[in-house]
């Protein structure tokens, strides 16, 4: 399944960012809608969700993440949807891990 929110909040690290397989931090703004996909190995055997999927997130609750392999990017958003099926486009969509 995917989910998407909406990016709230953003460090200025994450527009700093110089090394290749990491410049797409370099898009992430506040107010963009981004799509994160939920796949295993991320999902939990037990309970077939993702860590910090924000499931039980509704309304304004804002929830926290960070960039894997930049651990100074990192900031908040807002769960806006839970979509069973995965459209996300291929721009602004990433993996929870």
């Amino acid at each position: 399944y995917c989910v998407e929110f909406r990016t709230e909040s953003l460090s200025p690290h994450c527009a700093l960012e110089q090394r290749p397989y990491a410049r797409w931090m370099q898009y992430l703004r506040e107010g963009h809608t981004v799509c994160v996909a939920c796949q295993p190995p991320a999902m939990s055997a037990r309970t077939q969700r993702c860590s910090g999927d924000g499931h039980s997130a509704h309304g304004e609750k804002i929830l926290h993440w960070e960039a894997i392999g930049n651990s100074q990017c990192q900031g908040t958003w807002k769960k806006i949807r839970q979509l069973e099926h995965c459209s996300c486009p291929l721009v602004h969509s990433f993996i929870f891990t």
